[in-house]
């Protein structure tokens, strides 16, 4: 049910939602956040693609 709650968002809505935090963190802050989330979701993507090599490299070693 949440899901489909950010899925009927409106053009409206998204601009109130930027304006606001755009208030809440301020100019010179945005990007310094956005980095920030940038960070984590590479590192996230490096793990997972970790997680999947060791996956990968132990179901080829129990076909040996």
């Amino acid at each position: 049910m949440n899901t489909l709650l950010f899925l009927n968002l409106g053009a409206g809505e998204i601009i109130i939602i930027a304006l606001v935090v755009l208030l809440l963190f301020g100019g010179k802050k945005i990007p310094e956040l956005m980095k920030g989330i940038g960070k984590g979701v590479k590192s996230f993507k490096d793990g997972m693609s970790d997680i999947e090599k060791d996956i990968n490299d132990a179901t080829n070693e129990e076909k040996k």
